[in-house]
């Protein structure tokens, strides 16, 4: 079950289900689930034995969470399960046993993770964050680990708050501090700035692969795009003002398929017209980085471009991060704003405007310009997340706590001990 996930899965596959057996643990689990953009009503009435039965007939979800309270022979049930799920879901057990050897052998069969009930929101949220993580990043000595990819689209709900300067952070450390081949695909074709934080010449990649879309191949894709270091590449624009944008957006389809055989990563400086008027560019995109600022309209937006997200992609894993945050000069608070869009926000970048100024006289992206500042840090907490780098510890939202996956119980640690016996129960 926990085999590793792959691009490209069938598109009627959802990203999160859940059959539960009480109505107590539903109600701590679906807030969660809205929270991280998933919906709601894919959380199931019924256990391990209707997670059976429905798998058998349905596709598997990427994430799967089942409740083993009513289940009388667990491992047995689970090996029921893995014979219904198809290859890369991510499994969460829980209930109501606290024993550690049913935790070692139901890890053995392939469970991913295993909740003590009653359960808590932070427990849970954790919890499917590091299962979001293990789906995403490849595991070491893993044979299909090279063709594994992961493709993030930065998006800004509105203009100027600061969504290409994350998008080519985000790609410098990519390539630079965790040494993954990345593509930089700056779809701003007439206005857009990659090339210039990273003080390079856009070059014509870009605009003949819009003229001209059968000629997209490796090699178009090695010779149109600008190198900006040993692993990060750049396909950018600056396309004549008096010239209209002219394509059904084929050509952005094509350069992204090119990108998954080419690279491990893809970072999309994404407009959030060209969102609008191409919606298949996220056809295949893994994660979604909504880009704000703590003011009503981009509340506003925010509140759209999730609901559009929802409708439209729903396989992508959203993730709202504001930008510029000053609490003593915010236009609304950070609890408003959150209230308002109905989640949390997942990172808050501070406003740093002396660190942009510098990033810009230098002609570095911001993170290279500026290794120590706190708004830099920030960054690579994000990159982090998207890397999934840390399986053991999950990098937690700014503010957020990290907390162990098990609430207070605490197996791994136990099991380290190696006691000479197996304990009936862990206390």
């Amino acid at each position: 079950m926990n085999a590793p996930w792959k691009s490209g899965l069938p598109g009627n596959r959802d990203p999160f289900a859940a059959f539960i057996c009480d109505d107590n643990a539903l109600d701590v689990i679906r807030p969660v689930v809205i929270e991280l953009g998933w919906q709601p009503e894919k959380c199931y009435k019924g256990g391990l034995r209707n997670a059976v039965q429905s798998l058998s007939v349905t596709a598997s979800p990427a994430i799967l969470v089942v409740d083993l309270s009513e289940s009388g022979d667990p491992l047995n049930d689970i090996n029921a399960l893995a014979e219904v799920c198809e290859p890369g879901t991510v499994v969460i057990a829980i209930g109501q046993v606290n024993d550690v050897r049913l935790y070692r052998d139901l890890l053995a069969s392939g469970i991913h993770d295993y909740l003590l009930k009653p359960l808590s929101a932070q427990q849970v949220h954790d919890a499917l964050s590091q299962a979001l993580a293990v789906f995403m990043n490849p595991k070491a000595g893993d044979p299909d680990a090279a063709k594994r990819h992961i493709s993030t689209a930065v998006v800004g709900t509105r203009g100027g708050v600061g969504a290409s300067m994350l998008a080519t952070s985000l790609a410098w450390l990519f390539a630079e501090q965790h040494k993954a081949p990345t593509a930089l695909f700056d779809l701003d074709v007439h206005f857009g700035t990659g090339a210039l934080a990273l003080d390079l010449e856009p070059g014509r990649g870009l605009t003949d692969a819009i003229e001209n879309p059968s000629r997209i191949d490796p090699l178009f894709i090695e010779r149109a795009m600008v190198r900006a270091g040993d692993n990060l590449s750049i396909l950018s624009a600056e396309a004549p003002i008096n010239q209209p944008l002219m394509t059904d957006g084929s050509a952005f389809v094509q350069l992204e398929d090119e990108f998954r055989q080419a690279f491990e990563m893809t970072v999309i400086d994404l407009p959030r017209n060209m969102l609008i008027n191409f919606p298949q560019l996220l056809a295949d995109v893994n994660l979604v980085i909504l880009t704000c600022e703590l003011t009503l309209a981009s509340a506003r937006d925010t509140i759209r471009l999730l609901s559009w997200l929802k409708t439209n992609a729903g396989h992508a894993h959203p993730m709202v991060v504001a930008n510029k945050v000053q609490p003593s000069l915010a236009e609304i608070s950070r609890a408003d704003f959150e209230a308002s869009i109905e989640r949390k926000l997942d990172f808050l970048i501070p406003y740093d405007l002396k660190a942009a100024t510098n990033a810009a006289k230098l002609g570095q992206v911001f993170v290279d310009a500026n290794r120590s500042s706190k708004a830099s840090a920030v960054i690579r907490q994000i990159a982090e997340r998207v890397m999934g780098v840390s399986e053991d510890k999950p990098v937690a939202g700014a503010g957020s706590e990290k907390k162990s996956l098990l609430g207070g119980f605490d197996f791994k640690a136990l099991l380290a001990k190696k006691p000479k016996s197996e304990p009936e129960a862990a206390e």
